[in-house]
């Protein structure tokens, strides 16, 4: 718990001088490694505008051969993805704070006002725009004829590709106190599955907005709110048969995805997410640890302790390590093996790995999204508004 309450930006409620303290706890200091990969950096380019002072969900999308990304004052942009040169901004006049998101033509944001804007891929052209009437702090998900947006006030709408209009809309009732975030709908199927901030997973169907499933993430313990604090603001990720999905101070389970029947569950507390392969779960703990687990039964393989309160975001897999940046702007390659790192490289030119402020938060550097895979590049956006395209060369030790 230490990890997330390193800055009170992201909850949506209050804490106690007894949480402030820990929020006063430095986060691990890097140790020295030599790079068993080259990491090389393909190029860098900048949306400009400061970063928040609240937590927001705007991150990078890749389509194609075009990359896209937002900045909170309302800024959308568009990259060619092998050379970084911006190919058209679009200036929407709008709290930019979730998304974007990107596919079938569109890109997609969501507004701090509750507005979710559509526009197009080719030169960033307003498509649409529709009101949901609460903020958004994650990427609508596109689909042929349904674009998916969760709201903070609980509810997960259906909006229909072509003009925005609203098919249907659900909600779940949202606690007092929950973290400041969202779980991204995931479009599978049939299905629209998400997390809540009462620690359950949703699958709806996508056709009519009637429940398929529900599942729980979790049950709540303890005597406080913030103890009893269950919160699926990550993700839910999987394939075609299962989906994965991690609660804070809950655990990470493997569901049968036309079901939502629990085949297994791990204690594990999360709230920035994670990421598969072929066999295995990789997940980015909210104390700062990296856990591999068997994507079978959910046996730990190993755990990496050296980055607890470094605010990790969640992992991406990528040229066959597991990538997480950090609120230091550095970037950690690990051996999906062992857990062993292979590799460190900074987001910014300048400055020495490791380097953060007394208080963990760098506000110039922070990475709160999960880097982003596109080809043979890692996309990585900083909160500030800094995109930077990576590669890694092949290993010849590993």
């Amino acid at each position: 718990m230490v990890g997330l309450l390193a800055t009170a930006m992201l909850f949506s409620g209050c804490s106690s001088k007894k949480d402030a303290k820990k929020a006063a706890e430095k986060p691990a200091v890097l140790v020295p490694i030599t790079n068993r990969i080259e990491v090389r950096r393909v190029w860098a380019t900048s949306l400009g505008g400061e970063a928040p002072k609240l937590r927001v969900g705007l991150g990078v999308a890749a389509d194609g051969d075009k990359v896209f990304a937002a900045n909170h004052k309302g800024a959308v942009d568009a990259f060619d993805l092998a050379t970084g040169r911006r190919l058209w901004r679009r200036e929407l006049k709008a709290p930019l704070s979730g998304g974007p998101s990107a596919g079938n033509g569109m890109v997609l944001v969501g507004s701090s006002k509750g507005e979710v804007i559509a526009v197009s891929e080719a030169d960033g052209s307003v498509l649409w725009r529709a009101h949901v009437n609460a903020e958004i702090l994650s990427g609508p998900s596109i689909g042929t004829d349904v674009v998916a947006v969760r709201g903070v006030d609980g509810k997960l709408h259906a909006l229909s590709a072509k003009d925005g209009s609203e098919n249907w809309m659900v909600d779940q009732q949202v606690p007092r106190l929950s973290l400041r975030g969202t779980s991204q709908p995931l479009l599978t199927g049939d299905f629209v599955v998400t997390g809540f901030d009462n620690g359950r997973v949703i699958a709806v169907n996508r056709g009519n907005g009637t429940t398929a499933w529900d599942a729980a993430v979790g049950q709540s313990h303890g005597s406080t709110e913030l103890a009893r604090l269950i919160d699926v603001d990550a993700s839910v990720v999987g394939s075609s048969e299962e989906l994965f999905a991690v609660a804070y101070q809950g655990r990470v389970v493997r569901l049968a995805r036309d079901t939502g029947q629990i085949i297994w569950t791990r204690d594990m507390s999360s709230y920035r997410g994670l990421a598969l392969d072929d066999t295995n779960v990789y997940v980015s703990t909210a104390e700062g640890s990296v856990v591999c687990v068997d994507r079978k039964n959910g046996t730990e393989q190993w755990s990496q302790k050296a980055l607890v309160r470094r605010q990790l975001t969640a992992p991406a897999v990528f040229g066959g390590y597991v990538v997480v940046a950090d609120a230091g702007g550095v970037l950690h390659w690990l051996d999906p093996k062992t857990g062993e790192f292979v590799a460190r490289a900074l987001v910014n030119e300048s400055g020495k790995a490791g380097q953060v402020t007394s208080k963990g938060i760098a506000l110039k550097k922070r990475v709160s999204m999960q880097p982003i895979v596109a080809g043979d590049l890692l996309l990585v956006f900083t909160d500030s508004g800094l995109l930077s395209a990576f590669r890694a060369a092949p290993s010849v030790s590993h």
